[in-house]
């Protein structure tokens, strides 16, 4: 628990010791820890060195636990201002990368990464720096990043960062698939389903991306794309794909269960021949007995499932798709 303020389980475990007793000989608290007494005495000296335990000046050989209020205190006050300077230098640093990187040149906007440690290192790092969203297309045949459960996902997931997964069927026979899928979905990411993926692929923020390098040689490899219309380009694939996929959810066995294809229900359709007839999303609301927000909540995901990004091109796929008659 100690472990942010430089403290190993091992002088942890000796500075609770001590403050049980409040003091104690070099024996008594070996005995207690049950290390040997030389091992012991170099353990108080480690504390005393951090200001958390003292050679009793009555007695010799006996040590004294300083009071955790003030020792503790000061330790992390002290880690607290070092967090603080390395924030301060860390924005700095992006600051200056980014005024660097305000007109990239042509070999800026992609890195190429080698070895399986260095690319499972670098799809780490791209997840834990996402603070929106991360989109991931996964394959059946993970090489160097295997399968959509890690520390990192985790930790962008209680961070409040969305996960949109297409995953192609395979995935289902892996050994963990199934438990895999049913971690992602149960911490309310958005999973989906199709036969086959184009491609491994990760996107962060819209403004990195990374997808595998193939070649000859057993390394691994993989392309790391910064804000470019190359991005722009796997960010419309990744979209196009999302679009054909059908979603996935648990079922109350816990299993994950394939839904049929997504469409406009009844209520849907109601909404959008009000407003195709001319009417405001507040006399649609009005008309139907509903709510204003329910009424643009609606549309926005009738506009998701058209893949639009007008109320103009929803209304022509409705035409086209047959929600509506003309």
């Amino acid at each position: 628990m100690l472990g942010a303020i430089g403290l190993d389980e091992v002088d942890e475990s000796a500075y609770c010791a001590l403050v049980a007793v409040g003091a104690a000989d070099v024996p008594d608290l070996a005995q207690r820890l049950a290390h040997a007494e030389y091992e012991t005495e170099r353990i108080l000296r480690r504390l005393e060195r951090h200001g958390l335990a003292a050679q009793s000046s009555a007695r010799r050989g006996r040590w004294v636990a300083a009071p955790p209020g003030i020792a503790l205190g000061a330790l992390l006050a002290q880690h607290r201002h070092e967090l603080e300077k390395a924030e301060l230098t860390a924005a700095r640093l992006a600051e200056e990368y980014r005024a660097q990187a305000s007109e990239p040149t042509v070999h800026d906007l992609v890195e190429v990464v080698t070895g399986a440690a260095a690319v499972t290192q670098r799809f780490l790092q791209i997840q834990l720096g996402a603070t929106e969203e991360v989109c991931a297309l996964v394959t059946d045949n993970p090489v160097a990043v295997t399968g959509t459960d890690n520390a990192a996902e985790q930790q962008a997931v209680s961070r409040g960062v969305g996960y949109r997964v297409v995953v192609e069927r395979e995935v289902l026979s892996l050994p963990r698939g199934l438990t895999e899928l049913s971690t992602a979905i149960g911490r309310n990411e958005r999973v989906r389903m199709v036969d086959r993926v184009p491609t491994k692929l990760v996107i962060a923020d819209r403004s990195l991306a990374m997808v595998p390098l193939t070649s000859r040689s057993a390394e691994p490899a993989a392309l790391v794309v910064h804000a470019s219309g190359l991005l722009d380009s796997l960010s419309g694939l990744f979209e196009a794909v999302w679009q054909q996929s059908l979603p996935l959810r648990l079922g109350e066995d816990g299993g994950v269960i394939e839904d049929g294809p997504d469409g406009p229900d009844a209520t849907d359709l109601a909404i959008l021949s009000l407003l195709l007839a001319g009417l405001t999303d507040a006399s649609v609301a009005k008309q139907l007995d509903l709510g204003l927000r329910t009424v643009q909540r609606r549309v926005k995901r009738l506009m998701e499932l058209a893949g639009v990004t007008t109320r103009l091109q929803l209304g022509w796929h409705a035409f086209e798709r047959g929600w509506v008659s003309r």
